[in-house]
């Protein structure tokens, strides 16, 4: 599913940056478009930036069904800085939580969480109740080997007498002097 991404552009609060870029909210069904100005209010200024696919696939139902139990249902925009004509560029749109930390590890991405709306809560929901299949816990069992059986370190050539097989090496040195 096309899915547009709202960037919101508004002043920085430190002087160390100019300008705060976070994610919005995303429009379903879009039309492609590339940093096309919605609304302004002042200094902030809210972009439809990009249009990027939406892909759920159906290995990963469980990290979708993770996110649709979750307080608010989210997308999660992945977003990185550029040189380019505008400093942010958007990466992907995913509906899986775990992918999305992922993108957190490098630390190179902004990931930002955006609400979902209801028609795209119920497109994701319909795809897991589709494709979700549980998993049944099966319990491992035990290697019947008996490793209690040998005694490591006893039967080494080394050793003079049985006596010194559980000897400290403390009670060792005493016995040396």
């Amino acid at each position: 599913m096309p899915l547009g991404v709202v960037v919101r552009r508004s002043p920085g609060v430190t002087r160390w940056a100019s300008w705060n870029w976070t994610a919005t909210s995303v429009l379903p069904g879009a039309a492609s478009a590339s940093w096309r100005e919605l609304r302004r209010d002042g200094d902030t200024v809210e972009f439809h930036a990009a249009t990027v696919p939406l892909e759920l696939h159906g290995a990963e139902t469980e990290a979708y069904l993770h996110g649709l139990t979750a307080a608010v249902p989210s997308i999660y925009v992945v977003l990185r800085e550029t040189s380019g004509e505008w400093p942010i560029e958007v990466l992907l749109a995913t509906a899986s939580p775990y992918e999305a930390q992922d993108y957190t590890d490098s630390g190179e991405e902004i990931v930002e969480k955006v609400p979902m709306t209801r028609g795209l809560t119920a497109w994701v929901r319909e795809f897991v109740d589709m494709f979700h299949e549980d998993e049944v816990f099966v319990k491992r069992k035990r290697d019947k080997a008996r490793i209690d059986l040998k005694d490591d370190g006893i039967g080494d050539p080394r050793i003079g007498k049985p006596a010194d097989v559980y000897a400290s090496p403390a009670l060792k040195r005493r016995r040396l002097q």
